[in-house]
């Protein structure tokens, strides 16, 4: 932590043990939380404390739990918190109740650094995906209907659209934003503190905008600080037109899957157009058509159509030129395709290669394997607040979390995520158990020492700090030995 937060309040044997580089048993998170600049980024996002804790130590414990086995704040509040700070569980649920605070800009500002630190490909693209998180409370603001693909029925949650960029080593999370739809929304019992507030106005937003203008926006906002990307990708869900309009604006390639819905493309042949949907292209132009892929399992077949890009027959055609490419597996026992043994994806540059397109849009599932982790591992809407601000929060806590596990990734040159979230564990917790475990031998030496002094004329702290002092120097010593010196010891 910076100079203003530099010495934490805690337990005697933690704090020793933060700062102590070189014992084999370290805070793996600390240290990265350093390295990143995290409370640079703090003040940079304009974070204030309103009480006597600095609100960099009240993050870094929101940004820690997470990685301790707990299932809330409330209970690390309870079963861990004194092993790392003196802070009151009342403080670490004030900072998320604030409005005021721009946890959109601190996520934004950390993505950036941990792509310009760890990534060395040349290819880049902005992912943009949608996760429901079921809720079953009644009075809870921001829930509301949303179909979820994974049970494919209509379910009661908060739905959570998340923009990232992936790349051939990583996705890293830029932005989040809450989509509150208008079927059976659950209101504010409460009113915000102050209705232009940071929270206030997101809560708007989030009830006025659709989908597509959610995303249009994101991505502006992400090109607006600094972050760019060369290709758009998204399933079918987000294929509209509206989106389709955004990326040709900001330069971007889109690649897409569509809906095999009534959606018309213009087709021209021997110099006669013909306006067909995607059924119809594949019946007159695909079937019976398909051409095997290089190194892939699949069979392919694209066609180079126009698209208007406007939405009603009011306005002026907005023709674009797109190359839609058909998609099957691989079968060997079929030679022909069924009339639903396909995908269609599409893309605005019609220049693109089927296999590029087919490489390109495999990127996506880089947002599939963030969402998995978030709600397994990183606390994704865990905080257990019924204030829409720390819903806000807790959405973006979840991605700082993650880049801050792709930036341990990236230092300690770990093969998969899994190893270092499992190093965050392993350290945290050691760190938690050794300091209930010395304080609970410090509680059995206190009263032994009550005793001694009533039997002689020696200052009771002064036999606390040295014994305290003893107990520290031994502990350091013992875990600086790695199972090789043991070895050796043991040879010797």
């Amino acid at each position: 932590m910076n100079s203003a937060t530099n010495i934490l309040n805690l337990p005697s044997l933690t704090a020793d043990l933060f700062e102590q580089a070189n014992l084999k048993i370290d805070n793996t998170f600390n240290s990265t939380w350093k390295s990143i600049g995290f409370n640079i980024m703090l003040r940079q996002a304009k974070f204030s404390k309103r009480s006597g804790t600095p609100v960099g130590d009240v993050v870094y414990l929101l940004m820690l739990w997470v990685w301790l086995k707990v299932d809330s704040v409330g209970m690390f509040s309870r079963d861990a918190l004194l092993s790392f700070s003196a802070t009151k569980k009342d403080a670490l649920y004030d900072l998320l109740n604030r409005e005021d605070l721009d946890w959109r800009k601190l996520q934004l500002l950390t993505a950036k650094k941990v792509l310009k630190a760890n990534s060395q490909s040349s290819l880049s693209a902005f992912v943009i995906d949608d996760s429901v998180k079921m809720r079953r409370g009644k009075k809870m603001p921001g829930v509301s209907s949303h179909f979820d693909h994974l049970t494919a029925r209509c379910v009661m949650g908060q739905q959570i659209v998340t923009l990232g960029v992936a790349n051939d080593e990583q996705f890293v999370p830029v932005d989040n934003e809450i989509f509150i739809s208008s079927s059976k929304e659950q209101a504010l019992d409460y009113r915000f503190n102050d209705g232009r507030s940071i929270a206030a106005k997101r809560y708007q937003k989030s009830k006025q905008q659709t989908k597509p203008e959610m995303v249009c926006e994101m991505i502006a906002r992400a090109i607006r600080g600094g972050i760019n990307a060369d290709y758009f990708l998204a399933d079918a869900w987000f294929a509209t037109k509206h989106i389709l309009r955004m990326t040709i604006a900001h330069s971007l390639v889109a690649i897409v899957r569509m809906k095999k819905n009534k959606i018309k493309y213009r087709l021209s042949v021997d110099g006669v157009s013909h306006l067909l949907c995607a059924k119809e292209l594949y019946k007159q132009h695909v079937k019976g058509c398909w051409q095997t892929m290089n190194n892939v399992p699949y069979m392919s077949k694209s066609i180079v159509v126009e698209l208007n890009l406007t939405y009603s027959d009011k306005e002026p055609a907005q023709w674009v030129k797109v190359k839609l490419l058909f998609v099957r597996s691989m079968n060997e026992n079929k030679q022909q395709a069924s009339k639903h043994d396909w995908a269609l994806f599409l893309t605005t540059d019609s220049q693109l290669d089927d296999e590029k397109i087919l490489a390109v849009y495999a990127l996506r599932w880089g947002i599939e394997v963030y969402f998995k982790e978030a709600k397994q591992k990183l606390g994704f809407l865990k905080e257990q607040s019924r204030h829409y601000s720390a819903y806000i929060a807790s959405i973006h806590l979840t991605g700082l979390r993650f880049c801050l596990l792709l930036s341990a990734k990236h230092e300690e040159g770990a093969a998969r995520l899994s190893e270092v979230r499992n190093d965050f564990e392993e350290s945290l917790s050691c760190l938690n158990f050794a300091s209930k475990l010395w304080g609970l031998f410090k509680a059995l030496m206190t009263l032994a020492v009550n005793e001694m002094v009533n039997l002689t004329n020696v200052d009771k702290s002064d036999v606390l700090d040295k014994i305290e002092q003893t107990v520290i120097d031994f502990f350091t010593q013992v875990m600086q030995m790695d199972s090789f010196t043991l070895r050796q010891e043991g040879i010797e």
